[in-house]
């Protein structure tokens, strides 16, 4: 379900708040069409609710559990890219240290 990187952005936006589509749409610049079909997939899987307000639908996290799992991720992400970054700089210094 986190798999796909509109969903995962959906998600980011909207631990500030709920959210009307249109704004979505211009943070996230896709399609309404390819919105929409992502959109439905965090609904059918129970992460966001929607509400309409007239003609507006707005969209919000079920609950803090999404909000929380979502921080977890990034830390836990931003973490392997550290320790990949630091793994590539002593692979780059030992290459440079077998080269003549």
């Amino acid at each position: 379900m986190l798999g796909h990187p509109v969903r995962i952005r959906v998600l980011e936006l909207l631990q500030d708040g709920p959210m009307p589509v249109r704004d979505l749409l211009a943070e996230i610049e896709i399609e309404p069409a390819a919105l929409s079909q992502q959109l439905a997939v965090l609904r059918r899987s129970g992460i966001v609710t929607a509400t309409r307000e007239g003609s507006t639908v707005v969209y919000e996290l079920a609950g803090g559990d999404v909000a929380e799992l979502m921080r977890a991720a990034r830390r836990i992400l931003t973490e392997m890219l550290a320790g990949q970054q630091g793994l590539l700089a002593e692979l780059h210094t030992a290459d440079a240290r077998t080269r003549p």
